[in-house]
């Protein structure tokens, strides 16, 4: 079942998952010409081949550990982190315990339509 994607001045909960993280699936939680929320949910030992996104992004980790590596390096992010890359910048994700992070796009002024990136598993794959 998909989820709609947030309307202006609507909430969106994006708390810890807890115990519902072990059926949640990826999903845009919100989506315009210019950014793009997506709440990637992945299971230990998962990995998201190295891929690119065309706008700035930041990863915020909600719950869980990932191995994050971009720029030469891996960081393991946990619960309460988040690191910035540029646009376009190369990376991979390695999920190390079950987790969901908060992922935004930033795209440019570009009037594309294209999705800003493509996950493996999300509704725009």
């Amino acid at each position: 079942m998909a989820v709609a994607h947030a309307r202006p001045g609507e909430v969106i909960d994006v708390r810890p998952l807890g115990p519902a993280l072990a059926t949640a699936s990826t999903g845009t939680l919100l989506k315009t010409e210019k950014v793009e929320v997506i709440r990637l949910v992945m299971a230990a030992g998962k990995a998201l081949a190295e891929h690119k996104a065309r706008g700035e992004i930041t990863v915020q980790c909600l719950e869980g550990k990932i191995a994050f590596t971009a720029l030469g390096r891996t960081h393991d992010l946990a619960a309460g982190q988040m690191l910035y890359l540029p646009a376009g910048e190369p990376h991979s994700v390695r999920c190390l315990e079950d987790a969901s992070l908060l992922l935004t796009v930033v795209l440019g002024t570009s009037a594309h339509r294209e999705p800003a990136t493509v996950l493996p598993g999300s509704p725009s794959a």
